[in-house]
Formats: C-alpha cells, structure tokens, sequence
C-alpha cells in the first residue's frame, strides 16, 4: 500500500464537498475515480497531494520513497514559451534537482515524447502537453502517481495513447496510479478497481469488469455478417446495419461470442453499454 486515506470530509462554506470518503492505493495498481462535474474528484485529489487540509479524516502515506507522491491537479501547468527541455530543466531546479542531458532525454523517451523536438510547448498538441506534465511528476520517482482528469481534452487518439502510457508506468514501472474522469469509457479499460463518487459520496466501488458487469443496460455487438446470425435470435436483437444491441447477463458473453464464432459470424467488437443511473443509486456500503 502507498497511501490510504479514511473517512475525509470536507466543507467549504457549509457545504460538504466530501463526506467520509475512503480510499487507497497499492504499487502497481490504477485505481480509477468516476464522477460528474462537481463530484469532489479534484478536492479529493488536492487533500491526497497535501494541497488542501481535510476537516475531519486522515491520509496516510505508507511509502518508503523520499518524494512518494507526483500529479497533475486539473489542467497541465506549463512554460508554454519554453521547450519540453527546459520545461524539464526548469521544474527539476524547482525541486532542487540537477538533471543531466542524458536524464531529461530519457524522461522525455519514456513518455513517449521526441527528445528532438525543440520548439516552444505552445505548439505541442494537448496530449503531447499531458505526456510532459507526466515527465515532470515523474521526475522525483514518485511510487504514486495522481492525475485529475487527465484524458480531458484528447482526441481518441491522445486518449489511446495515454492510457498506453499510464499502464505501462503501472505495469512495467510498479507506479500506483489515480485517475479521476467524468467518462466511464475512459477508466473501464486501464483501471483495476473503481470508486464512484457522488455529491462528495463514495456510493459504489469495487474491481472495475465487476462493477461493469454488474450496471450493464445492453451490449452492442459489431460484425459484417451480423444478421446472418441463427443463435442471436434468441436474445431478441435490435439491428442497425453492422450491429445488434442484445440484453444478456456477463457470464453467458464468451458463450455467445464462441457460438457466433461457430456459425461463421466473425466479431470484432463487444462492448456494454452502462446504465449510469443504476451505477451512482447502487451503494456499496
């Protein structure tokens, strides 16, 4: 475990932000924060990254790492004037921290980002800007990684790509990792396990394919040859073209996807469609 925090409430102007929020994460591990707007996603992340002080509950930081904590609250700050290089150079002497030409290319490198590009950040795309502003959490070798919203803004390429990069830091690097959004689609396919906050109250969480499988409204199936299909029948389909929206419970999918298969009709998606009303009224406590 990285860090752990229990029972955090906070209020601003007599109204509660947070009520009795409990949450944790461990190395390795991507833990996903789903909310609306308003939520209390970025409050909660500022109370874990020390920026703001909770009115009641505790967060405790459990990692032996001198700095165990990096992150992105709410939009990337950056030298918009400056290059990705001395953007590096610039936080780095921030933190008292004296990099070598060799470490700024291989912080750029392992974003994913070309060590020789020279122009000023001003130019860079929004995802290229996220990628940096992940360089420099990640200067200091945090065990914990935190990033509010950090897919917002991406086209669904910038989208792809980062979530490439935020499970290669877990998997590979053993970074815990937090990510907050008001998406679904953009945690259920990185994230472990899931909190979803509303009105400032955790009112459902659990391992993510659980909490999937456990709000689904329908699945959308997609393959040419689709209303070929015998078995699919049986399910009651609504068709449109190319796809089949059907009603079924998780554990019959890979049945389902296997009897397609044998009658010759070849899927390439399978994807749920939440019931979002369902998954923030479910209370998991």
């Amino acid at each position: 475990m990285i860090i752990s925090a229990k029972q955090l409430t906070k209020i601003y102007n007599g109204i509660t932000v947070l009520d009795r929020v409990s949450i944790s994460c461990s190395e390795g591990s991507i833990i996903g924060v789903l909310g609306a707007n308003g939520a209390g996603k970025t409050t909660l992340f500022r109370i874990l990254m020390n920026l703001v002080t909770p009115d009641e509950g505790s967060v405790e930081v459990l990692s032996k790492s001198v700095k165990p904590l990096g992150g992105i609250i709410e939009k990337p700050a950056l030298y918009e004037y400056l290059n990705a290089h001395d953007n590096l150079k610039l936080f780095a002497r921030i933190q008292s921290l004296n990099l070598t030409k060799e470490q700024i290319r291989a912080s750029l490198v392992a974003v994913g980002l070309p060590v020789e590009r020279k122009d000023a950040v001003k130019n860079f795309s929004m995802g290229m800007k996220q990628r940096l502003s992940i360089a420099i959490a990640l200067l200091n070798n945090p065990s914990c990684l935190i990033l509010d919203e950090p897919f917002s803004g991406l086209d669904p390429m910038g989208i792809e790509e980062l979530r490439s990069l935020i499970l290669k830091l877990a998997k590979e690097n053993n970074i815990g990792i937090l990510i907050s959004s008001h998406i679904i689609d953009q945690l259920q396919k990185s994230c472990d396990y899931l909190y979803v906050l509303k009105e400032g109250c955790v009112v459902n969480q659990g391992v993510t394919s659980e909490i999937i499988a456990q709000n689904v409204k329908y699945y959308t199936i997609y393959a040419k040859n689709i209303q070929e299909s015998k078995v699919l029948q049986s399910y009651h389909p609504l068709y449109n073209q190319n796809t089949a929206k059907v009603t079924l419970d998780f554990k019959e999918v890979p049945d389902l996807i296997k009897k397609l298969y044998a009658e010759g009709v070849v899927v390439t998606s399978f994807s749920p469609e939440i019931d979002m009303d369902r998954l923030f009224e479910i209370s998991a406590q």
